[in-house]
């Protein structure tokens, strides 16, 4: 049947109820609450709550859902979640990348709101010195790609303000860090959300664990070693190797070019060349901290480092060093493990969408507990932005259903004409990313690169308001 000449039913299974149709609330009503809240996010990306709601009722509403004391993010995204399961079971052919970082929401406020506290800054009034409370939630999340960069969704997320960790800084001014107990440390939410997603996705051989310097802790090591999944983390700590005699930078001077590498790098100007790389890599026995040798075992890790020979003049020269459990053979399998780490940069392009296209840091809610939940569902519409952006780049061959219901499809197909670039793609996936993305400015020229995620995020909100448009012109004609 020509795709063109259907008229498909209003009533489709979309995106959404999929994302949602596992969340498990005490009250059935906030379920149908959260749904009705991401079909009016989702309709106005990057708009405030009352233009999503468009009115008091509706507005208000959401308020009491924010601020209900029985709804959490984890059962906001307990739905995504094992959506994330799933597609993670079906994308077969190799390790599937887990990325973990931090983001920091902050919000301006002049009042004692019940936010955790960030820091205090000065600014001037008609002469006059005036301080501003910065208060702010962060956010530690997890996302699941594949080696080709396509988000899979969301494996663990966790909230916090820096009140909770206030003992801990105490605590570091009167002893040694690292014999500060990790589980006082902020940072055991890497090992939390280590842990949770491994547990999540049920195949830990399958997963490789990707962090930056932040990540380089040694009870994160033993963690993911104990929960049998893989990491592969960039260093910054010199730490002890072999008999407790050296270290690992002592041990790596020692270890000869294994190979070049030939990279794509920018400058701060944004110009684009090429750089070239020394690699060396090596299986290390590297031990635990002194505090701590009674506490953690050594582990056989392989480090790898791969630098610029010399100071290039018009950016910072290249200089990585990343530890993993895995093992590297060979020159080309040391190539993989750094453009594994490079994926790394897909988590901040998700962080960047949260704020930048869903305005995360304009909400003005009044406590942590509020916007942490507004947070959660954003995360949803970001991840979904993200997904559509990406499989254009990974899979443009697959079929368009997977991205959009046969009513998107049509309307698509009636907004949308081909064009001499669009027309080769038959009825692939990308022609209707690509319709989409014009949809939201994208000119699709020939020489234009794919769509990126700002046009996408336009295309799919106009996309919505006609599409609503369609369902009530469809129910005036039917009346």
């Amino acid at each position: 049947m020509d795709r063109r000449r259907e008229f498909p039913d209003a009533k489709v299974d979309s995106w959404l109820e999929r994302e949602i149709a596992s969340c498990r609330f005490d009250d059935v009503r906030h379920g149908k609450r959260l749904g009705v809240l991401l079909e009016q996010l989702s309709e106005r990306i990057g708009g405030s709550i009352p233009f999503a709601c468009q009115d008091w009722a509706a507005t208000k509403a959401a308020y009491r859902f924010f601020s209900n004391a029985r709804i959490s993010e984890d059962k906001i995204l307990a739905g995504h979640f094992l959506c994330t399961r799933e597609r993670f079971a079906s994308a077969r052919g190799g390790p599937v990348l887990v990325l973990h970082d931090t983001s920091e929401f902050v919000y301006r406020s002049e009042e004692n709101e019940a936010i955790g506290m960030v820091s205090k800054q000065r600014t001037r009034s008609r002469g006059r010195p005036r301080y501003h409370t910065m208060r702010g939630v962060l956010m530690h999340s997890s996302l699941v790609v594949t080696q080709q960069g396509l988000p899979l969704g969301l494996a663990a997320i966790k909230f916090w303000t820096r009140d909770k960790f206030h003992g801990a800084n105490a605590l570091k001014r009167t002893i040694n860090p690292t014999r500060v107990p990790i589980q006082q440390k902020e940072s055991y939410r890497w090992l939390e959300n280590v842990k949770q997603s491994t547990a999540l996705l049920a195949e830990p051989k399958r997963i490789v664990h990707i962090g930056d310097r932040e990540s380089d802790i040694y009870e994160l090591f033993c963690a993911a070693h104990d929960a049998g999944t893989h990491f592969l983390l960039r260093t910054c700590v010199d730490r002890l190797a072999g008999d407790g005699d050296h270290t690992i930078a002592d041990e790596m001077r020692e270890v000869r070019v294994r190979g070049l590498h030939r990279i794509e790098v920018r400058n701060k100007r944004g110009e684009r060349s090429e750089a070239i790389v020394e690699i060396r890599y090596r299986r290390i026995k590297v031990l635990p901290p002194v505090a701590k040798q009674k506490l953690y075992p050594a582990l056989e890790l392989t480090v790898i480092h791969a630098t610029e020979p010399t100071d290039p003049k018009d950016r910072d020269r290249i200089d990585w060093k990343l530890i993993t459990d895995l093992t590297v053979r060979s020159r080309e399998e040391a190539i993989e493990k750094l453009r594994w780490y490079g994926l790394r940069w897909k988590i901040e392009t998700f962080h960047k969408i949260l704020k930048s296209g869903c305005k995360a840091e304009e909400a003005r809610l009044r406590a942590a507990e509020r916007i942490v939940n507004l947070l959660a569902i954003l995360c949803l519409l970001s991840w979904r932005i993200f997904w559509i952006t990406m499989l254009n780049r990974a899979i443009p061959e697959a079929a368009p259903e997977l991205a959009f219901t046969p009513q998107e499809i049509y309307l698509l197909d009636q907004l949308v004409s081909d064009t001499a670039k669009t027309a080769p793609m038959g009825n692939a996936l990308s022609l209707y990313l690509t319709k989409l993305a014009r949809l939201g400015g994208y000119l699709a020229r020939a020489k234009d690169p794919p769509p990126g995620n700002t046009v996408m995020w336009r295309g799919l909100t106009r996309l919505t308001d006609i599409q609503l448009g369609f369902i009530l012109g469809a129910q005036l004609v039917g009346n």
